[in-house]
């Protein structure tokens, strides 16, 4: 037997029987799991990450074009990087706003920064509402102090004590001998008001985006656009936004005008943009005008209509083969550059008859020869001279399958669609091509400019500007308001005299509020007189 064995029906040593009765320490269990991503994620450092990561997230939405903007744009980049853009879009960085994992940092942040405030603002307000601190035991080892004798008595000491405080809003406790004062909660307040208006923030951020919608709209001089689902170019609507409750305005665009620089290295830049509307709120309404600029949205109704761009849009009339006009209408032109507003657009007849006829065009503004003498190109985006090169097709232009077009490119091409010979030609306004063979003609008849429209409706931007406003004020108030606590303590000292100890402890650096406090008390200026009162806004 070792020396580790007991003999049979003897005890165990002490230290053995505690041992074996010692339970063995359990998992966290799912609960305990739980709880503890629950602490992980209202932590305010998670909350900063979380913030983080949303500013983070935006960055592709500002560089990368987004479908809900510029579809275009999307496809252009699509044509320009036929690798990298399969992979971008399945990430989802071309519609950011609407990704899955945009979507989750959001809601996320929400519950963090709800998690954390919430009850950060429920301590607040207890603490708000309890007895200030009693005084200390040594008011001698506080930061601020200072001790001096009076004549009066310790009652009467106190009593002016709390008088001075009171006139300085500071709210005040009496305890025994000492009398406990503190002020300052409005720092504190500040600091969850920021936090919680900017909880308000993304709330009214996801209210706008849920209940709100957006849509773009190309309206071109003359034209008048319907608030209507099916008139829009883009629409995005929310998830729960009821497209019944689209508002009936109705917008008119009498005029577009753009100013650009004339001289010098800037020479073509735009200026300014100014669409001149005439706009209905219902069929009722007798309407009004508006002069319509970039950062100066029209309010009509719910909603606010806001200028994004624009561009030329060519006159065009078509004649078929048996002379009856298959097209007559202006047809907008795409910008290819921004320099010289070299535009690209397509027309398209499928009415022409024998044969539908199809057009590819590439519109200057202001026509002149290269510097080579070679090609053509716009010298200004201003309309000085425009000047349309037209190349004719016709066959099937694929409008009749009922499949979806853009009207901005010919798809069928070499798919029943093809080029006619000698079918290309410079034109100028009132010009006209005369296709071989008697198949037609398209004639340029003049030129007129269109605007990019942007209608958004959203539902949550008071709440969203309130909540701004606050958050800015709440910061500034957290900066501007420090805790302050003073205590007075007096006793009966040597020779009937009475000594009175004051301290002071402010968080952050101390003010010369304790001594005016101090100067107070002693007699030496007057409490209630507001040049020495430099404590006394919160």
């Amino acid at each position: 037997m070792t020396d580790t064995d007991t003999e049979p029906g003897t005890a165990a040593p002490p230290e053995r029987q505690a041992k074996a009765e010692t339970p063995r320490p359990r998992g966290f269990g799912p609960l305990g799991w739980l709880r503890w991503a629950w602490r992980q994620l209202t932590t305010m450092r998670t909350a900063l990450i979380l913030l983080f990561l949303v500013a983070l997230g935006t960055v592709p939405g500002s560089i990368l074009p987004q479908r809900g903007q510029a579809p275009e744009r999307v496809e252009q980049y699509y044509e320009d990087h036929a690798s990298l853009a399969p992979w971008l879009d399945k990430l989802s960085l071309f519609d950011v706003f609407a990704a899955p994992w945009f979507a989750a940092i959001y809601i996320l942040l929400f519950v963090s920064l709800a998690g954390c405030v919430l009850p950060r603002a429920g301590v607040h307000y207890r603490a708000m509402r309890a007895r200030p601190p009693r005084a200390p035991r040594n008011l001698a080892r506080l930061p601020q102090t200072a001790t001096y004798e009076t004549d009066a008595d310790p009652e009467a000491v106190l009593a002016q004590a709390r008088t001075v405080l009171r006139r300085r809003r500071f709210r005040t406790d009496a305890d025994g001998a000492a009398v406990s004062a503190e002020k300052g909660y409005l720092g504190e307040t500040g600091n969850l008001v920021f936090h919680l208006a900017l909880l308000g923030l993304l709330f009214a951020l996801g209210v706008g985006n849920v209940f709100g919608y957006r849509g773009d709209v190309l309206l071109t001089e003359g034209k008048t656009f319907a608030n209507a689902i099916n008139n829009y170019d883009q629409f995005a609507p929310g998830r729960w936004f009821d497209t019944g409750e689209l508002a009936p305005f109705t917008i008119t665009l009498d005029e577009f005008t753009a100013r650009y620089e004339a001289k010098g290295a800037q020479r073509g830049q735009a200026l300014d943009y100014l669409a001149r509307l005439r706009f209905k709120e219902s069929p009722d309404d007798p309407g009004g005008r508006y002069d319509l600029k970039v950062n100066h949205p029209l309010q009509v109704g719910s909603s606010k209509v806001y200028l994004l761009g624009n561009g030329y849009a060519p006159r065009f009339t078509v004649r078929d083969g048996k002379g009856e006009v298959a097209f007559q209408d202006t047809v907008p032109f795409l910008p290819m550059e921004q320099r010289g507003m070299t535009s690209e657009g397509v027309i398209k007849a499928p009415d022409a008859r024998p044969e539908q006829l199809a057009f590819y065009g590439i519109l200057w503004p202001s026509a002149a020869a290269s510097q080579d003498g070679k090609q053509i190109q716009s010298a200004f985006p201003a309309p000085i001279r425009p000047m349309v090169s037209i190349t004719a097709f016709k066959g099937d232009v694929g409008l009749d399958n009922g499949a979806p077009q853009s009207v901005y490119k010919l798809d069928n091409i070499g798919r029943g669609l093809d080029v006619v010979k000698d079918g290309r030609k410079l034109l100028e306004p009132g010009e006209t091509l005369k296709l071989p063979g008697g198949a037609g003609s398209i004639t340029f008849d003049g030129l007129a400019e269109y605007t990019t429209l942007s209608v958004n409706h959203d539902p949550g931007r008071v709440p969203a500007l309130i909540a701004a406003i606050l958050a800015v004020a709440g910061i500034v108030a957290s900066f501007m308001v420090r805790r302050r606590r003073v205590w007075v303590r007096a006793r009966a000292g040597k020779g009937g005299r009475t000594v009175v100890e004051v301290g002071g402890l402010t968080l952050g650096h101390p003010t010369p509020e304790f001594d005016d406090i101090v100067a107070a008390l002693r007699g030496e200026k007057d409490a209630g007189d507001p040049s020495s009162d430099t404590g006394k806004k919160e």
